[in-house]
Order: C-alpha cells, then sequence, then structure tokens
C-alpha cells in the first residue's frame, strides 16, 4: 500500500525546489560577476515547457514575493524597496501566458487583488503592474485568451475577428557581424521557420483553449485524437468558432465567463462528435505544445539606411492596391522640391495647369490632409502625457517589431534610419497611422571592453540601458555577450540545440515583456567645413561625438611613447588659443558662456540620458590637452565650436569609422528636432505661424529603445 504522505513530501519538496530556483533568479539579477545571467530565467521558462503543472506553484511563489514587496514599500518608502517589482511581474506574466494548464480563480483572484495595490508605485513600475493586471483580468474572463490573441498575431493567422498582425525583424550590423557569425546566427534563428506550420498553430490554439477553459471536464487525450483526424477545413471551422468565441467574452466583460464556457464545451462536443468515427480509441493521442510557439525570425544583414523604411511599407503596405502602390513611389522618389516634380514621368504626363498647381505646393504637404499632418503630433503627444501609446496602439493592425544587434555605431546608424522615418511620415503619413513599430536593441560588440578607458567601449549605450533597468543586464546583455562565442550549428541537425532554444526562448522573452522604452534623446550637429564644394554638413548622434585636430597627433603619439616627459611653459606659447567655444551651461540658470581653449588636442562629447542621470539629458564636453592640467569638462545642451589659426578638425560620430568627416572649420550641437513636431499652419499668404498648442509640446526627438523598465519619473 502507497504511503499517502508520500505524494505531499514529494510536493513540498517540488515547491520547495521551485521557491530556490525564484530567489536565486532575482538575487542574480544583482551579481555582476556571473557570465550567464539570463540562463536562470531561461532554465525557469523551461520548467513550466516540460512540466505546465508546476505553473501553479510559481504563480503562488511570485505573488507571495510581490506581497512582501508591498509590506516593505509601505514601511520604508525608498525606491529600492521595489526596485525588483517589474522583474517579478514580468515573469508572473510569462508563466500565465506560457501555463497550458487551468488555473484556479483563487489563485487568480489573489493576484489580481496584489496587482491592484501595486498601482500606488510611481511609473513605471505601475505601468508594468497595470499591464500584468489586465492580463490576468482576461484570463480571468476568458482562459487561455491571452495565449490565442499573441499567436493569431506573432504567427500572422488570418481572422475576421482579430486583425492584428506582427512581423520580427532581427538587423545585424556588417561592421559588427564577420561572415562566419552571421551564418552562424542565421542558422540559429531560423530554426523557428521549421517549428512554425499554421495548421498545426490552429490545432494547438484549440487544444490549449479548450483544454485550460473546461478543465477537468476536458479530456486531453480524446481531444488530441478527434484533431488529429480532422480535415483542414474543418479544424479552420472550429477555430474560427473559438476566436469569435472569446472575442465576445471579452466584449461583455467579466459577467460572461458563464457563457464563454458555455461554448467552448459546445464546440469541445462538436469536435468529438465529427471525429468519433475515425478515432481509434485504444491508441494514444499526439502531443500538442500548449507553450506559445516561436514567431518567425526575418535576419538581415542591415545594408542600407533606407532598408528599414522599405521593410516596413513592404510589411503594412502591400502592394496589392494600385493607390498604395503610387503613394510608395511618391514619397521614394519626391523631396517636395519643384526640381524633383519636374523631373518625374507623372508631372510631364499631366495637363499643364496640373503641372502648375503641383510645382507651386510647399514642403510636399499641399495634397496631404490635415489629420494625417497632425498624426505624428498627436502620438507624441500621448507618449509625453502618458508615457505610452496605449490607445493608439490599439488603433493599428500591424506591429513590426525591429531587433539591432550591434554597438554604438549601429544604434547611431538606426537613429539616422528613424529620422528618414519621422521625416517621410511628416511629409505624408503613410507608415503612423498603420504600424506600431517597436525597436529593440541587443548589445554585440567584436571588441573587448576596456574598463580602463571608456572612451574605448563600444557599448556605452547598453551600460545606461543597463544602469536603468538591472532585468535588461540579466537577460539581454548576457545574451549579446553569448552571440560572438556561439558555435557553427551542424548543418545535418533537424532538431534545435539546446543553445538554438536558449537563442530563441530569450529573445522572444524580451520581444514580448520589453514594452517599455527608454527615450534616448538625438542631438543634430552642424559642420562647417573648408576646402569642400558644401559649405556646410548636418548629421545626428545618439551617443559620442569625437573630434580631434590631425595637426597634433604627433605630439600627443610621442607623449605616449615617452611618458616621463615633462611639459614645458613655453608649450603654451607655442599652441595659444586652438579653439573657441561657445555653450549654454546645463543647470538651472541655462547661462551663455563664451570661452577659450588652449593646447586642446581632441574633444570628446558623450550624451547623457535623463534616464541614466539625474534630471534633464545633457552633454558631457571633455577637452583633452597635451598637458592634462588644461583639461577641462562641461555640461551643456547645445555647444559651438570653432577652431582658430586656420586649424581643422576630424570628426567622428558614434563611434563609427563610416561617418568621419575631415577638413571640419566649425561644429554646432544642439538637440534635434523631431520632424513631426514642425507642422505649422498659413493663417494668410507670406506668413506662417507655429500651432497653437505646439508650444507645449516636447519638440526634441529621441530614439525609443524598448526594455522591461523604462524610466524612473
Amino acid at each position: 500500500m502507497v504511503d499517502p504522505t508520500a505524494k505531499e513530501d514529494l510536493s513540498s519538496t517540488w515547491d520547495s525546489s521551485l521557491c530556490d530556483d525564484v530567489q536565486a533568479l532575482f538575487k542574480e539579477m544583482k551579481s555582476e560577476s556571473c557570465s550567464h545571467k539570463g540562463m536562470l530565467v531561461w532554465n525557469l521558462q523551461r520548467k513550466v515547457e516540460v512540466n505546465p503543472s508546476c505553473s501553479l506553484s510559481i504563480i503562488s511563489i511570485l505573488v507571495q514575493k510581490l506581497e512582501k514587496t508591498l509590506t516593505t514599500v509601505s514601511k520604508l518608502h525608498e525606491k529600492k524597496t521595489y526596485m525588483s517589482v517589474n522583474p517579478v511581474l514580468h515573469t508572473l506574466y510569462y508563466v500565465v501566458i506560457q501555463s497550458g494548464v487551468t488555473i484556479p480563480k483563487g489563485l487568480y483572484h489573489k493576484a489580481y487583488e496584489c496587482l491592484g495595490k501595486l498601482l500606488i508605485l510611481p511609473s513605471p513600475y505601475s505601468a508594468v503592474a497595470l499591464h500584468t493586471l489586465r492580463s490576468i483580468k482576461m484570463e480571468m474572463t476568458a482562459p487561455g485568451s491571452l495565449y490565442l490573441k499573441r499567436v493569431i498575431a506573432e504567427q500572422n493567422i488570418k481572422s475576421e475577428h482579430f486583425a492584428a498582425r506582427e512581423k520580427v525583424f532581427v538587423l545585424a550590423d556588417p561592421a559588427v557581424f564577420s561572415v562566419s557569425l552571421e551564418a552562424t546566427v542565421k542558422a540559429y534563428l531560423e530554426v523557428s521557420r521549421r517549428l512554425t506550420n499554421t495548421r498545426t498553430m490552429e490545432k494547438s490554439v484549440l487544444f490549449r483553449v479548450l483544454e485550460t477553459g473546461l478543465g477537468t471536464t476536458c479530456q486531453s487525450s480524446r481531444l488530441a485524437q478527434a484533431l488529429e483526424v480532422l480535415e483542414d477545413h474543418d479544424v479552420r471551422q472550429y477555430f474560427q468558432d473559438v476566436v469569435e468565441t472569446v472575442k465576445q467574452s471579452l466584449q461583455h466583460g467579466p459577467g460572461s465567463r458563464a457563457d464563454y464556457l458555455k461554448g467552448l464545451k459546445q464546440i469541445y462536443k462538436h469536435i468529438l462528435a465529427a471525429s468519433e468515427k475515425d478515432v481509434l480509441h485504444d491508441e494514444q493521442g499526439p502531443v500538442y505544445s500548449t507553450t506559445v510557439p516561436l514567431p518567425e525570425m526575418n535576419f538581415l544583414m542591415w545594408t542600407d539606411e533606407e532598408m528599414l523604411w522599405n521593410l516596413l511599407t513592404d510589411f503594412a503596405l502591400p502592394s496589392g492596391s494600385n493607390s498604395i502602390k503610387d503613394d510608395k513611389e511618391r514619397i521614394s522618389r519626391d523631396s517636395g522640391i519643384v526640381k524633383d516634380l519636374k523631373d518625374s514621368d507623372e508631372a510631364e504626363q499631366l495637363p499643364y495647369t496640373a503641372q502648375k498647381t503641383l510645382r507651386e505646393r510647399r514642403n510636399a504637404l499641399k495634397n496631404s490632409k490635415s489629420a494625417e499632418k497632425l498624426s505624428l503630433m498627436e502620438e507624441k503627444m500621448k507618449e509625453d502625457v502618458t508615457g505610452n501609446l496605449l490607445l493608439l496602439k490599439e488603433e493599428r493592425s500591424h506591429t513590426a517589431r525591429v531587433v539591432v544587434l550591434g554597438d554604438d555605431s549601429t544604434l547611431g546608424k538606426l537613429t539616422k534610419a528613424y529620422y528618414i522615418i519621422r521625416k517621410k511620415e511628416a511629409k505624408r503619413n503613410m507608415l503612423t497611422k498603420k504600424l506600431d513599430l517597436q525597436l529593440y536593441y541587443i548589445p554585440v560588440s567584436d571588441a573587448e571592453a576596456s574598463p580602463s578607458s571608456p572612451d574605448e567601449s563600444r557599448l556605452s549605450l547598453a551600460s545606461c540601458l543597463e544602469r536603468v533597468d538591472p532585468w535588461y543586464s540579466v537577460n539581454v546583455s548576457s545574451l549579446g555577450a553569448a552571440i560572438p562565442t556561439l558555435p557553427e550549428l551542424p548543418s545535418v541537425s533537424r532538431k534545435p540545440t539546446e543553445l538554438s532554444l536558449y537563442l530563441l526562448d530569450t529573445l522572444c522573452y524580451y520581444l514580448r515583456c520589453g514594452t517599455q522604452p527608454v527615450n534616448l534623446p538625438v542631438y543634430s550637429v552642424k559642420m562647417t567645413l573648408s576646402n569642400s564644394d558644401l559649405a556646410s554638413v548636418e548629421e545626428l548622434f545618439v551617443s559620442h561625438l569625437e573630434a580631434d585636430i590631425p595637426d597634433f597627433r604627433h605630439l600627443k603619439d610621442r607623449q605616449q611613447r615617452e611618458p616621463s616627459v615633462r611639459q614645458k611653459k613655453s608649450s603654451v606659447e607655442l599652441f595659444g588659443v586652438v579653439l573657441s567655444v561657445n555653450y549654454t551651461k546645463a543647470t538651472l540658470s541655462k547661462r551663455d558662456v563664451k570661452g577659450e581653449a588652449s593646447m586642446t588636442w581632441r574633444v570628446v562629447i558623450t550624451s547623457e540620458p535623463a534616464a541614466s542621470a539625474s534630471g534633464e539629458s545633457y552633454l558631457a564636453a571633455r577637452f583633452d590637452s597635451l598637458n592634462p592640467a588644461y583639461n577641462t569638462k562641461i555640461e551643456t545642451r547645445n555647444i559651438s565650436i570653432r577652431t582658430m589659426e586656420q586649424r581643422t578638425l576630424c570628426v567622428c560620430l558614434d563611434k563609427d569609422p563610416r561617418r568621419i568627416y575631415t577638413n571640419v572649420q566649425k561644429i554646432e550641437i544642439s538637440p534635434c528636432l523631431d520632424p513631426g513636431c514642425t507642422i505649422r499652419c498659413r493663417y494668410s499668404i507670406g506668413s506662417e505661424q507655429e500651432l497653437p498648442l505646439s508650444k507645449y509640446l516636447d519638440k526634441v526627438m529621441s530614439l525609443p529603445i524598448n526594455s522591461f523598465s523604462g524610466v524612473s519619473m
């Protein structure tokens, strides 16, 4: 006879083991010495996938941890007491969406009450708590709905009830990725394509939703057998029935749970009845995975600035419509300048009166609707007020998740591409009203970091994101560090390896839970050139600008070879005043300062985002002298530097050797204005005024990189 206490002891041991895993997971977040921080998160996810029943214990442990955090916060009222809230919330959400078992209503109610109390926390903790609370509420109303909506969107399954479509673009920088690393990462990511099939997905959704909703009344093995023998058109019909049932339940709210379960039971009975003749009752049915399947990863080498724009338009604006095709062609070649219109075939074929009307327009905005003009500003306003774009996102049917792999120079490249998109959308709104663009960043470098010299680090913005969001460091930075060391994937291997699953699962975790943006400020730089056909060049940078005087490089090299040689006083007379500097202090006074720099051979300007700085974003400018006694540091938001005595500067942007400018006499740096916020209204001919409410709008452009926590307000 089996001892009845044996099962209780086993269950207690299992819960104790899971509790230890969860505790180790959040302690690991504070450990800087561990090189595989993300492995603990991934191992916990794998346990839920292998043994879905353990999700009940994990949810209970996570809710208890949140309750302890609430108690601590109410006593101490310190920020450090709730720093671990977001990682716990993301883990809770992910376990719920990945769990394939019925979660008791009592456990859901306990989690719901705890999440409601977390809404008193400041942003972004309350924002993540609200997102998790809404997800829990959705599952309480219609069990399995979170899974269903995510699969339909990620797998692009056609449905007349949920129109959401998502696509993942993974863009790698050729300057960082070697040919061999490109082939390796591509092979790892393409595993996701072999694991997806529309009919299999629909059967998995049917199985998961019916099993989760009906609980013990659902005969899982019998249902799996029935789904296996059904014809494809029958599977499609039952799938649509379940989708419709879910949508109706979510529309009617929590009070419709009974009707929802009744509807699922009817569909379940119809499936069993339709397959009764073909099912062999003595055979075991197939095993359907109840975890969310991997989305398709489109891995590409990022070779062209226009590449991102083309990918987004091809996804959100299919070329099947003639009007859309014409719009895409017009944007690609028309800058709004009279010359562009005159040379285009379209203008030549139009009657004279039509040509005249087109040529007289200004800024290519005459034919665009006023609602389109204001949509970018509306987006900016909603972002400024709420910190997110939940209302606006619900109106969009397409979501493009763009993952960029590289270093600081890659983010500089992304900044330019993002600016081009905003500029084109300001002229004619095509993407913004239909596409939700989400940007993700995985830091990958081909060079080892130098802790002794921060200037040599090519992952400075990644360090900023890590300071803002430790959970980003645990999951994303550790993944980025592992990518260059990935072994080559055997071409004969049909089953995914453990490393390929780690890469894909961790990337999916970032895509699904990284919903809070960190806004990195963008700066414009105007460079006045000498000995050039161009009077000036305007550029952008997001992390770093370095300008040195080529005439002094040999002196600096000699000083580095002979560090013991003391600087002579005559050196000051030899150099004299090298640079003239005008800047605005990054203080409350914002006082304008004029100065001169002697013996300076290099200027290093780095961006300090508000996310990592206390207060507003600013630029830290360091003037390096051959004599360290003359080194100077300033903090500013606007700065102008001009060379003296016919000397010139060599300027490098975002540590990118592809963006070096020589023979520069003057540089002027200021926060970059968002093209979407520069729209003006015309009251009379010859005079323009800003829109009435635009003066209350933050017009500075920023690059929104998704993280797990975002910025604390």
